[in-house]
């Protein structure tokens, strides 16, 4: 018999829309344009379905949607498919720009969070190496990496949407929560890759611009 424990990720969920509508999901390869308003349709087809609640599947739907993967599938020309994998209406430019420029902005996150890390090591390489004039001057530098140092996260910051920095490794990387659950928080990185983090790993990201 098939479990009835309801799921508590959209890793999860990714998954069991996948083996549910392979004709319209997929984990791997070309992804799928997805018809406008599928969610609509998911959730009439899942009235039944107790393991998969709404809010759970709208975040997992964002999630999909804003992968690389997807982002890269929609093209002017291209169309889009219903739970079937029926082919529906043609990619406009509108969307297919649109989705272009979050593909970049993404990327360039990505290239940008690489070179603040390259930068960072630097920094706490060069006390080691210099003495003297140019310990003042790491010193000045050392108060600056303080100041931006973020801030742990109030009650009213665990919530979906809330942009954090989760550290992995030592260094410490940007991601969005996407579901606040009892087990943990789930967030997903700028790459996105989704995953479940203890709640006092994660700090208040730094706000941009």
């Amino acid at each position: 018999m098939e479990s009835t424990e309801k799921f508590t990720s959209s890793k999860e969920v990714i998954a069991f829309l996948c083996e549910s509508f392979p004709e319209c999901f997929s984990l791997q390869g070309d992804a799928k344009p997805l018809k406008i308003g599928i969610f609509q349709d998911l959730a009439e087809k899942l009235t039944d379905e107790p393991r998969v609640s709404k809010t759970l599947l709208r975040s997992s739907l964002r999630h999909y949607t804003n992968s690389w993967r997807y982002l890269h599938s929609v093209k002017e020309g291209a169309f889009r498919v219903d739970l079937e994998g029926k082919q529906g209406e043609a990619i406009e430019k509108e969307h297919a720009e649109h989705a272009a420029q979050q593909l970049k902005e993404s990327k360039a996150k990505v290239a940008e969070k690489k070179q603040a890390e390259q930068k960072l090591k630097g920094d706490d390489e060069k006390p080691k190496r210099n003495k003297g004039k140019s310990f003042k001057g790491t010193k000045r530098a050392d108060k600056h990496s303080k100041k931006v140092v973020p801030a742990k996260l109030s009650e009213s910051d665990l919530q979906t949407g809330t942009n954090v920095t989760v550290k992995l490794g030592k260094v410490p990387m940007h991601a969005v929560i996407t579901e606040v659950a009892k087990e943990g928080v789930h967030v997903q990185l700028d790459s996105g890759m989704t995953m479940k983090v203890d709640a006092n790993t994660l700090r208040l990201a730094p706000t941009k611009r």
